[in-house]
C-alpha cells in the first residue's frame, strides 16, 4: 500500500542566498505597488513562481505494510482454578474463545488479527501473580498492535496492588475478565494467628488460631470440630466458633521439626476444604541434658566416661563414685585421706530422679548397704515410666555383687552366667547391628557378618544370657556385647565389658568409642534420627524424598495422600542396610500424608509422616472465593467488560477505536490499524522548466499590461 504522507523542499541555492533574493524581490514588488503599476500583482506572481523553482518542492511517497492486530488471551491454570468445577468452566470458555477468534481471523480481510495465548500457574508461596504475567506478555507486543486482553480467571490473584500502577489503563486497549466460579460461593478458612518457631523438647508452646468465613452466607455458620495433629498423630479435638480465637498448648515431643497441623471439619456446600487446615513447623530444641553417672569403683575407664560426657556442652553431668555405704562413718584418718562426703542418695534417687534424662551405672557393685534397695527399685520404676539406663558391666556383674541381684533385674535385658572371658577379641557388629541406626554408620565396622571389624582388641568379656532385647554388637566367641531393650515406656542398654576405654586410648588402633557411646546414649533418650523403625521425609526440588528405616528385611511400600485426597503408592528401594529410599514427584503444594503400607511392619502402630511441598498453607487457598474485586478497577478503567462465565459464552467482536468495547453479552477487540513503512520514494511537484516558463509568461503579461 502506497501513501503520500508529506511534501519536502530541495533548495537549489544556499538558504541565505534564497532569503536575500526573496528580500530583494519583495522590495522591488513593494516599489511597484507604491508606484501603482498595473502589473504589480503579475510581477509578484512571477517572483513566487521563481522562488518555488529554486526551492524545488517534492512529494514523499511511503510504501506501507499493514501489521496485524494482536489479541492476548490469558488462561488462569492456578490451583484455585481446580476447585468446584472451575477447571471445566475454563476449558469450555477457552474452547469457545478459540473458535470465535479463529472465525474473526478468517474474516479479517485487510485488518488481520493475531491471537497470543498465555497460561498462568501458581507462583509458589505468593499465589497467582496474574498481573505480573500480563505485564510481561504485553511488554512483548507493540502498543499500537494490541487489540485487547481477555483474561479467564477466578479473580483470586496475589498481585492486585499492581493492577492500575502497572498499566496506563486510559490509553491501553480494553482488558476483559471472564470470571469463573459461582455467584453464591461461601467458604471458611483456618488461620494460625500465633505459633513460635521453636520450643524446648519435653515442654509445650502456645498456638493460637481462628476460623473466618467469606462469600455468600445466608445464616450464621455452626461451630466446627477442630482436630490437632503433630507429625500425623492426633493430639485431640476441640469445638470452635467462627471468628473466635482459640489458644492451646502444643507439646514438643522430639528434636527437629515438629509439624503441627490444625484441621477443621468441612461443612456441606463449602467451596473447598483445602483451606480448612493450616500447618506450622516448630523446631524442637533440647535443653541441657541431665545425666547421672554412678561409678562403683575407680578404674582406668572412669575418666573416659567423665571426659566423654563433659565434652558435650549440652550435657549437665552429675558424677558420683560411691565408696562407702550412706550414713556409715569411716575412721577419721581415712575420711581425711579420701575427702569423702555422704552420698545424697535420698535427694537423687527419691526426690529428683525424674529430672534426669539418663542414668549410667559404670562397674557398679551391689554391696549390701551401699545403696538401699528402695532407691534401686525407684530406678526400675523410673525406667518403666519412660527413663533411660545404661549399664557398663565389670567383673563384679558375674559375682554375688551383680546388679542383677537387685530390683534392677526387672529391667535388665540379660543375666550373668557367672563366667568372665579374659582373652583378646575384636568387637564387631551382629546381623542386626549392620542395620541398626546406632552402629551401621560407625567407621571401621565390618560390612558383613562373617567379616572382622577394623577396631582395636578388648581383653575382658562378661558372659551374659539374653532375656530379651536386641544384640547389635558381639564379642568373644560371638557372645552378646551390646544389648538394647525397651522396658515399659523406657529404654535400657547393656555393655558386657569394661574395656571401651581401650579404644579411647588408641590401643591397637583404637575404635569409635566416643561415637558409639554418644549414639547409644542418644538412642536411650529417644533421638528421632536413631529410631530403628522410622518414616521420615526430606524436601526435593520436584517433590519430596521418603526415607524408611527398619530392622526388618523385605520390600517397603508407602502410601502418599496428596492435599486433594488422591493416593499414590510408592515402592522404596534399599539404599543401604536398614534404609530404604524413594522419591515422590509432585507440584501440588500443601501437606502430603504418608503411611507405611508394608507387610513387614513390626512397630506396635502404623508409621505415619507428613511432607510439606512448598508452603504448608498455599496462598491459592487462603481465600479462593471467585471475585472481580481485584481486577475490576483495571477492567473499568480500560473500557473492558467483566462477565461471569455461564451456560453461554460471551461473543467476541471487533470494534473501531474510541468505540465501546463491551456489552451485556459481548466483548470487543479494537481495530488498531497499525502499519510498517517498507520503502520511501520522492516525486517532484513539477519540472523546473515549467516553473521558469510560467514565470516568464507572467513577466511578459505584466509588461504587456503596463505597456498599454
Amino acid at each position: 500500500m502506497n501513501s503520500i504522507s508529506d511534501i519536502i523542499l530541495r533548495p537549489s541555492l544556499p538558504e541565505w542566498i534564497l532569503w536575500a533574493l526573496a528580500a530583494l524581490a519583495l522590495c522591488l514588488i513593494g516599489v511597484a505597488f507604491w508606484r501603482g503599476l498595473k502589473g504589480a500583482w503579475l510581477r509578484l506572481a512571477a517572483l513566487v513562481v521563481l522562488m518555488a523553482a529554486l526551492l524545488d518542492p517534492a512529494f514523499v511517497r511511503e510504501q506501507r505494510e499493514t501489521r496485524p492486530d494482536i489479541a492476548l488471551v490469558l488462561i488462569d491454570r492456578s490451583a484455585s482454578q481446580s476447585i468446584d468445577g472451575r477447571d471445566a468452566q475454563t476449558d469450555r470458555v477457552e474452547a469457545a474463545l478459540a473458535e470465535q477468534l479463529d472465525q474473526l481471523q478468517r474474516e479479517a480481510g485487510d485488518a488481520p488479527l493475531e491471537v497470543r495465548r498465555v497460561e498462568i500457574g501458581d507462583s509458589g508461596a505468593e499465589g497467582t501473580r496474574l498481573v505480573s504475567a500480563m505485564g510481561q506478555a504485553i511488554a512483548d507486543i507493540p502498543q499500537d498492535q494490541l487489540a485487547g486482553v481477555i483474561v479467564v480467571s477466578d479473580g483470586a490473584i496475589a498481585d492486585a496492588d499492581l493492577t492500575l500502577e502497572a498499566f496506563d489503563a486510559e490509553n491501553a486497549p480494553p482488558v476483559h475478565l471472564l470470571l469463573t466460579g459461582r455467584e453464591d460461593e461461601f467458604d471458611r478458612r483456618l488461620i494460625i494467628e500465633k505459633a513460635p518457631g521453636f520450643g524446648l523438647v519435653g515442654g509445650s508452646v502456645p498456638v493460637r488460631f481462628r476460623i473466618e468465613q467469606s462469600g455468600t452466607v445466608s445464616a450464621a455458620l455452626p461451630s466446627s470440630l477442630i482436630e490437632i495433629q503433630i507429625d500425623g498423630e492426633t493430639l485431640g479435638r476441640w469445638e470452635i466458633g467462627v471468628g473466635q480465637p482459640l489458644e492451646l498448648d502444643v507439646p514438643i515431643e522430639h528434636a527437629g521439626g515438629n509439624v503441627v497441623e490444625i484441621r477443621a471439619q468441612a461443612l456441606n456446600g463449602e467451596l473447598t476444604d483445602r483451606n480448612n487446615s493450616a500447618a506450622v513447623t516448630i523446631n524442637g530444641i533440647r535443653d541441657r541434658l541431665r545425666v547421672l553417672l554412678i561409678s562403683g569403683e575407680p578404674y582406668a575407664g572412669e575418666r573416659v566416661w567423665r571426659n566423654l560426657l563433659k565434652s558435650d556442652a549440652s550435657v549437665d553431668l552429675v558424677h558420683f563414685t560411691i565408696l562407702r555405704p550412706p550414713g556409715k562413718s569411716l575412721p577419721i584418718d581415712m575420711t581425711r585421706e579420701m575427702s569423702l562426703i555422704p552420698f545424697p542418695t535420698r535427694e537423687l534417687f527419691d526426690e529428683k530422679i525424674e529430672e534426669f534424662d539418663l542414668i549410667i551405672f559404670d562397674r557398679y557393685r551391689n554391696v549390701a548397704g551401699l545403696l538401699d534397695r528402695l532407691y534401686i527399685e525407684n530406678i526400675s520404676n523410673y525406667v518403666f515410666g519412660g527413663g533411660a539406663v545404661l549399664v557398663s558391666t565389670g567383673p563384679a556383674f558375674a559375682t554375688v555383687e551383680s546388679l542383677y541381684n537387685s530390683p534392677l533385674a526387672e529391667i535388665l535385658p540379660a543375666r550373668p552366667s557367672g563366667d568372665i572371658i579374659e582373652q583378646a577379641y575384636r568387637p564387631k557388629l551382629t546381623e542386626l547391628g549392620l542395620r541398626h541406626p546406632i552402629t551401621r554408620v560407625l567407621e571401621g565396622r565390618n560390612s558383613a557378618l562373617e567379616e572382622e571389624a577394623a577396631w582395636g582388641r578388648w581383653f575382658r568379656h562378661v558372659d551374659i544370657k539374653l532375656l530379651g532385647g536386641d544384640v547389635i554388637m558381639s564379642g568373644s566367641g560371638n557372645r552378646p556385647l551390646l544389648v538394647l531393650d525397651r522396658v515399659g515406656e523406657g529404654r535400657v542398654a547393656m555393655i558386657a565389658s569394661d574395656h571401651p576405654w581401650l579404644w579411647a586410648r588408641g590401643y591397637d588402633g583404637g575404635g569409635p568409642q566416643k561415637e558409639l557411646l554418644r549414639r547409644t546414649a542418644h538412642w536411650l533418650m529417644r533421638e528421632p534420627e536413631l529410631e530403628e523403625e522410622a518414616l521420615t521425609t526430606a524436601p526435593a526440588p520436584d517433590g519430596f524424598l521418603i526415607v524408611r528405616r527398619s530392622l526388618v528385611e523385605g520390600p517397603k511400600t508407602i502410601e502418599s495422600t496428596a492435599p486433594d485426597g488422591s493416593v499414590q503408592s510408592v515402592t522404596l528401594e534399599l539404599s543401604e542396610p536398614g534404609v530404604w529410599r524413594g522419591r515422590v514427584q509432585t507440584d501440588m503444594l500443601g501437606i502430603h500424608r504418608l503411611t507405611d503400607a508394608s507387610d513387614s511392619m513390626i512397630a506396635e502402630q502404623t508409621l505415619t509422616a507428613v511432607a510439606v511441598v512448598g508452603p504448608p498453607n498455599p496462598a491459592e487457598f487462603v481465600n479462593p472465593i471467585s471475585t472481580g474485586e481485584y481486577l475490576g478497577p483495571l477492567v473499568a478503567a480500560s473500557g473492558g467488560g467483566l462477565l461471569r462465565v455461564g451456560e453461554t459464552e460471551p461473543a467476541v467482536r471487533r470494534v473501531a477505536l474510541n468505540r465501546s468495547a463491551s456489552g451485556r453479552s459481548w466483548i470487543g477487540l479494537q481495530r488498531r490499524g497499525a502499519y510498517s513503512v517498507t520503502g520511501v520514494s520522492l516525486g517532484g511537484v513539477a519540472p523546473a522548466w515549467l516553473f521558469f516558463a510560467l514565470a516568464a509568461a507572467l513577466a511578459v503579461l505584466a509588461w504587456r499590461v503596463e505597456g498599454r
